[in-house]
């Protein structure tokens, strides 16, 4: 059932069916909100409204008119009003009066800077006269246009009714006159006296009516009056619309709540299956749209957003409806695909290294660096002294952080160069194993970096040469007691020999020399072989191998070996042939040393694993056994001259057949290795493959 899930959620059809689907969706969005907001010029707040006298609609439909009638009542007046020049007030005159001051000092040749502004100004008078005397009847003529433009306006009002009054003037659409009769209407605002009433009384509870009343707060005067009414067929026909709208939002609202629901789960599916084979896949596949830098992709979605609007506002408003769909989709579609890719490298963590501007500014920066890490101090000297002074112009505004900067940078300059004079003061005086430590990249961390490795080296040298005295010294204690031992048992026979007259005995005697000499010569022919094989005076010759072959050969040789000491060897190769680069001879010498140190050390009945293994370029020789000695000795003590695995040295052997193994297998270009575990020893062979 698992496997069958992450086939159906991460496949391609998939994938391709739910990104259509939250397109749909989206569209559906969009399709709803048009309807309300743009479409039906309303909003989703109608679903909320409780009734008409509590809408924004009912507001709206006076609003414009209350603010006409307030501008006509408080300002205008009165044609005569203008006419006389009850609209136009000093401080206006006094501003157009300086104005035409200004063209009088950009333009006129009579403008003298060298005289006070007193006698320049006189002088304005005089040449501006005209100009300033008509300045009064321009002004008039333009509230006298605002005026009938503002009358014509209010006149054009058939529904509501209305009835304003300054205490003089008076401007209605009503045909009962009177504002007295509005009373009569089934809803009505009168404004006088700096109250208000209103009917029916849910227009107090009505919180867009605040709107209304910051235009009445300016005309609140004892003479001034504003009556609105609502006639009883217009009242109706509003209330039915604002139902209508009310029953269109709620269903709008609707569709959008779901589309918006579906569209979320979908989108968020789609954000975790993107860039993924299967759910636990910590891999994120990126896609050649994905090449695209990010913060341009950004900038694409940005510009979509804008072409759908440019688009969508060239509709006609009769074919909104229509349009709306066959522009969302392919632009949603674009837009989501580009979003995508960029959710693709917010998990794959590359979202802001994946941008046009970060690699500009890295290669940028890693330019500087590399000129100035590269270079010699001359060539860093002239960037600081050339690059600062610009560091400085271009950020004046914080020029103290840049000094800042600039001490700070000196000092740690300064820290790292008295760090490196300190630490070669102790080297010097013998504290080789002293580290100096500075950080960074600069020219001094390199300094710091290369003394160290000096240092680290001279400690080899040190380390290699108190190992190479202990070897030494090891190596004359090892082979005094190994030669001395046959040495010993040869002079104390031959004494024997010389004293004795039984041929029985003396037979004995000669076979018990026998053996030591021939101890003696196994062990100086060792040395002798170990000696040549770490110096690499040894002729090589390389050349392809069947190693499964050498080994069932080389095993059929020393089988009564391996009968006498009651082992058990399993070989375990690959099917196919493996051939690995190796001189045949050296080889099996090799390969001869690890068998006898087996023989030897090996726990009788037990049994021993070889395994080949083909690692690509290399083939892998493994030897496994359990030996009968406790090893409580390193790998790399193991490996040293002389050393074995028996400490008592009871056991047969120079000690010196791994050392040999090692050193043979290395000349041939392989690596030879030792590891312990417990009573568990393995000699591990790395030689090249054959090609």
């Amino acid at each position: 059932m698992g496997t069958k899930l992450k086939n159906y959620s991460h496949s391609i059809v998939t994938k391709i069916f739910i990104f259509l689907l939250a397109i749909l969706c989206f569209s559906g969005v969009i399709k709803a909100f048009v309807d309300i907001e743009i479409i039906r010029n309303s909003d989703f707040s109608t679903v909320f409204e409780e009734s008409y006298f509590h809408s924004k609609s009912y507001v709206q439909e006076s609003e414009a008119l209350i603010s006409d009638l307030t501008t006509l009542i408080r300002e205008y007046k009165s044609e005569e009003h203008i006419l006389n020049g009850g609209t136009i007030s000093e401080e206006e005159l006094r501003m157009e009066e300086e104005t035409l001051y200004y063209d009088f000092q950009a333009h006129s040749l009579r403008y003298n800077p060298e005289q006070s502004e007193a006698k320049n100004y006189e002088v304005f008078k005089e040449e501006y006269a005209d100009k300033i005397t008509s300045l009064r009847d321009q002004l008039i003529k333009g509230d006298l246009k605002q005026f009938h433009l503002l009358l014509q306006r209010v006149e054009e009002y058939k529904n509501p009714l209305f009835y304003a009054s300054d205490g003089v003037n008076i401007y209605t659409n009503s045909p009962k006159g009177e504002k007295e009769n509005f009373k009569s209407y089934p809803s009505y605002m009168i404004f006088e006296d700096y109250k208000r009433e209103l009917f029916p009384k849910e227009l107090e509870e009505n919180e867009y009516l605040l709107s209304h009343l910051t235009y009445l707060n300016e005309m609140n005067q004892d003479s001034q009056v504003i009556s609105i009414a609502f006639p009883e067929k217009f009242l109706q026909e509003s209330i039915k619309e604002w139902e209508a709208n009310k029953e269109a939002a709620e269903r709008g609202l609707l569709i959008f709540i779901g589309f918006s629901l579906g569209f979320i789960l979908i989108f968020i599916y789609l954000m975790l299956v993107t860039g993924r084979k299967f759910f636990k896949d910590e891999e994120v596949h990126l896609h050649a749209l994905d090449k695209i830098y990010n913060d341009i992709k950004i900038l694409l979605c940005l510009g979509l957003i804008m072409l759908w609007v440019v688009l969508l506002d060239a509709v006609p408003f009769q074919s909104m409806e229509i349009m709306v769909i066959p522009l969302t989709v392919p632009i949603a579609t674009a837009g989501f695909v580009l979003i995508l890719s960029l959710i693709r490298h917010l998990k794959n963590r590359t979202f802001m290294k994946h941008s046009f501007i970060y690699v500009v500014l890295s290669k940028f920066i890693a330019f500087i660096r590399n000129v100035y890490e590269s270079g010699s101090v001359g060539v860093k000297t002239v960037l600081i002294v050339v690059g600062y002074p610009i560091l400085v112009a271009v950020t004046f505004f914080i020029f103290p952080i840049t000094i800042g900067f600039a001490a700070w940078f000196a000092l740690k300059k300064i820290k790292a160069f008295q760090a490196i004079q300190e630490g070669v003061e102790r080297i010097k005086d013998g504290e080789i194993h002293h580290s100096i430590e500075v950080d960074g990249k600069g020219e001094f961390s390199r300094l710091a970096s290369n003394i160290n490795r000096i240092t680290d080296g001279l400690n080899k040298a040190v380390d290699n040469e108190l190992k190479s005295e202990r070897l030494k010294t090891e190596l004359i204690t090892n082979v005094s007691h190994d030669i001395r031992t046959p040495l010993t048992s040869i002079i104390t026979y031959v004494d024997l020999l010389k004293q004795e007259n039984d041929p029985v005995k003396m037979a004995e005697y000669i076979e018990v020399l026998e053996q030591k000499s021939k101890r003696l010569k196994v062990m100086t022919d060792d040395l002798f072989e170990a000696a040549k094989a770490s110096s690499g005076n040894i002729p090589v010759q390389l050349e392809k191998i069947d190693i499964v072959s050498l080994i069932n050969q080389g095993l059929g040789e020393v089988s009564d070996k391996i009968e006498a000491s009651e082992l058990t060897f399993k070989l375990n190769h690959p099917e196919e042939k493996v051939f690995m680069l190796a001189d045949g001879r050296l080889l099996w010498r090799s390969i001869e040393n690890v068998l006898s140190n087996i023989f030897k050390y090996a726990l009788k009945g037990s049994r021993v694993y070889i395994d080949i293994e083909n690692q690509g370029n290399e083939i892998l020789l493994t030897f496994k056994n359990i030996s009968a000695y406790e090893l409580n000795i390193s790998a790399d003590e193991l490996m040293e001259r002389f050393t074995r695995g028996d400490e008592s040295r009871l056991s047969e052997g120079s000690g010196l057949g791994l050392s040999i193994t090692k050193s043979l297998i290395e000349i041939q270009k392989g690596r030879f290795l030792i590891q312990v575990d417990g009573d568990l020893f393995k000699a591990v062979i790395y030689m090249p493959k054959y090609k």
